[in-house]
């Protein structure tokens, strides 16, 4: 069996699900149809509970029962997330369509990884893992940067219902492309499955014993939950500087061309640099931008958000490939699992912070109570990552 393929179809898979020209007018589509910030950040929050409530179980029946059949599920419910956003008005529809959203998320986030190391691990080519993690997600640039240009130009033309509905049309392509994956078979160590009660206390025993992991782990989720905010509020961000939408695709564009170069060097930066060092400094950097992004009221605010993504990029690939080399693959997707579950966690905790400086100080204090957090992180990372993180 060639599970190479795999490959060129998660690059088509992600292409196509990020195709969606819908993300670069959402939240101007959103605040059209009644709904304030403080509204976003509530199903932001219906969002990253669905998912700490759902994202292990979910990966436990992807590596019990399989990965492709979670994925499928996923492009399916993103699909209905589309189809309802196209039709609500008030807010309980929004929030249904994210509670959807949610549920996709959980079922594919750590299957997706699974799959792809495993077809990887078949063919031999295992260690190459952060190289194709980090190709898979610039194809999802590359697609998210043609979204955005195309979808700010419609926008600027047409209604913004429009992009949803061509959004609509890419999910429903990708899902005839995932059912054309090829399930890969588990090359586990362990010898025997593991009772499906057990996947659980098997993970946490995992973290337990990996300090580091727990910290590298740790360090991706808040890492992740900060960069949500970019990318949920950019659009306001640049309302609030008077910048006209027409423009925002470019500056989309901007944006995503910049988390490039970090999931393309990632596997050669860790070959040249502790994993420590590279943790540090990119929270370090994500401290003072935030900082000057919620000060600094400008256009120079945009030049701190792009070193932002430009060196958050190397991330991903980081903790996945950290986690994956050091797991058995009868666990993959759960382990992986526990990385979103956990960076929603932190997203509800966060997402409290944010929604209330937002209230009194428009989206500027919000993102200074991100870099309040970003900098409180640093300095635990600092003192408990020493010896630890080799």
């Amino acid at each position: 069996m060639n599970y190479r393929s795999n490959i060129w179809k998660l690059y088509a898979i992600r292409f196509l699900q990020s195709l969606i020209l819908a993300y670069v007018i959402e939240r101007l589509f959103w605040e059209q149809r009644g709904m304030t910030i403080q509204m976003v950040v509530y199903t932001e929050i219906i969002y990253a509970v669905t998912v700490v409530l759902l994202e292990v179980p979910s990966g436990i029946i992807a590596d019990k029962w399989g990965r492709k059949k979670m994925i499928l599920i996923g492009a399916l419910l993103e699909s209905g997330m589309f189809l309802i956003l196209i039709f609500a008005t008030e807010f309980w529809h929004f929030a249904v369509a994210i509670f959807l959203s949610g549920i996709a998320g959980s079922a594919s986030s750590g299957a997706g990884n699974a799959l792809l190391y495993d077809s990887l691990l078949l063919e031999g080519k295992e260690q190459s893992f952060e190289k194709f993690l980090g190709r898979l997600n610039v194809f999802s640039v590359i697609s998210a940067i043609l979204a955005a240009l195309c979808g700010s130009l419609l926008a600027s033309q047409f209604n913004f219902e429009l992009n949803y509905w061509l959004s609509l049309a890419s999910m429903i392509v990708s899902v005839c492309l995932v059912l054309l994956l090829v399930e890969p078979a588990i090359k586990s160590e362990a010898g025997e499955s593991i009772a499906f009660k057990d996947y659980f206390k098997t993970s946490v025993r995992f973290f337990r014993t990996n300090p580091s992991i727990c910290l590298v782990v740790l360090s991706g989720m808040v890492t992740g939950a900060a960069l949500s905010f970019v990318w949920e509020f950019w659009q306001l961000y640049l309302n609030r500087l008077e910048i006209p939408v027409v423009y925002f695709g470019l500056v989309s564009a901007m944006f995503m061309f910049l988390s490039l170069p970090g999931n393309l060097l990632a596997h050669s930066l860790i070959n040249r640099f502790k994993y420590r060092t590279l943790l540090l400094s990119v929270s370090a950097i994500l401290t003072t931008g935030f900082l000057y992004v919620s000060v600094i009221k400008n256009i120079t605010g945009l030049v701190a958000i792009s070193i932002i993504l430009l060196v958050s990029g190397i991330i991903e690939p980081i903790v996945s490939g950290y986690m994956h080399h050091r797991m058995d693959s009868s666990m993959r997707a759960t382990i992986d699992s526990f990385q979103s579950l956990g960076q929603n966690a932190v997203l509800i905790l966060t997402g409290l912070g944010f929604g209330f400086f937002s209230t009194y100080f428009d989206v500027f204090g919000g993102f200074g109570f991100i870099a309040f957090i970003c900098g409180m992180f640093f300095i635990y990372l600092l003192f408990a990552s020493k010896d630890k993180i080799e």
